[in-house]
């Protein structure tokens, strides 16, 4: 393709409303606006979190176009999130993006968003790219997935959690500390201070790549539960130095099992688990000991953005595989 393709994207999945303007696989503008509102819940509540996306998607839109500074006309194609989400806010998302490609006359692009995770590693300025084909690891709030991707379009699922996420793990995990929503970050600033050794909690006898929660999540429920309020203070950074010390061991047990079994050296490991600055740090050290080469989005690309959904959508349109304006929403819309 000789001429530069510019494309609009726009996610809005769960809480974030987001949109970017890509020049091919470079990223012009990428806008996220984050709902506040939600912490005081302590998690995402789906009502609020559809109203939010419906008050602030022409604002953030109209931002990410201007901060692009490329004239609304020369957008060829508009890419978006059809699913896996929250209902309410992807038909945001999806209304939107269907009347703006109308009104434009271009190619409407819909999108898997863990496609657009996993497949957010090859926007331009992530400093290493993997070869076809890959495992990926997508690890979040909601998900957490083994995948083989093929190609751009190929991606067949190995292995997924039986329960909970990992990243849910984290959240649930740092509300029984009464620790501020979203937990994953405050636990992974105050595991840096702690010994991640201190505290042993359990990890599932799952066979094969398939993983499970739900279990440690009950087992750290009942340590908090056993333990003094002063107690949990004054340790606190031990033991979100051992919990994280856990998952993160549950994570990697898994990338070097799914290494054996498909002789797979690259492994893309995304979503908003993988700015753990601990697993990020793991996954380097098995770069040394297990001859495996993990490659990990940028920070900015990692958690919910609107970059990842115009680089799927950026490379469906080299393909000319483009959406329809009958195409609906998806809750849950699987990897493959």
């Amino acid at each position: 393709m000789n001429k530069d393709v510019y494309i609009l994207g726009i996610e809005t999945s769960c809480d974030d409303t987001a949109a970017a303007v890509l020049k091919n696989n470079k990223v012009l503008s990428n806008v996220v606006s984050s709902q506040k509102i939600h912490e005081i819940f302590g998690g995402v509540v789906p009502e609020l979190a559809s109203r939010e996306h419906d008050r602030l998607i022409v604002p953030v839109v109209n931002k990410a176009i201007q901060e692009s500074k490329i004239p609304m006309k020369k957008i060829d194609g508009i890419a978006y999130t059809r699913g896996p989400g929250l209902l309410g806010s992807l038909l945001v998302g999806t209304s939107f993006a269907k009347s703006m490609a109308l009104s434009l006359n271009i190619p409407l692009l819909e999108v898997n968003h863990m496609h657009a995770h996993i497949l957010s590693i090859f926007i331009d300025d992530n400093p290493k790219k993997p070869n076809f084909p890959f495992i990926a690891l997508t690890v979040s709030g909601g998900h957490t997935q083994l995948v083989l991707v093929n190609s751009p379009s190929e991606f067949i699922e190995i292995g997924s959690t039986l329960d909970d996420a990992a990243g849910e793990a984290f959240d649930k995990s740092g509300k029984l500390m009464n620790l501020e929503y979203p937990a994953g970050p405050k636990i992974d600033q105050l595991a840096k201070k702690g010994n991640p050794k201190r505290f042993k909690f359990s990890k599932p006898k799952v066979k094969g790549l398939n993983f499970s929660f739900s279990g440690l999540k009950t087992n750290f429920k009942n340590f908090i539960n056993n333990n003094t309020i002063e107690f949990i203070a004054e340790n606190s950074a031990d033991i979100c130095a051992s919990l994280q010390n856990t998952i993160i061991e549950i994570l990697i047990e898994k990338i070097k099992i799914a290494k054996q079994e498909y002789n797979i050296k690259d492994f893309v490991v995304c979503g908003g688990v993988s700015a753990n600055s601990f697993l990020r740090e793991k996954l380097n050290d098995l770069g040394k000991t297990d001859e495996i080469t993990a490659f990990v989005p940028k920070i900015n690309y990692s958690t919910d953005n609107a970059a990842m959904i115009a680089m799927n959508g950026f490379l469906k349109f080299k393909k000319s595989s483009y959406g329809n304006l009958s195409d609906y929403s998806i809750s849950k819309y699987p990897v493959s």
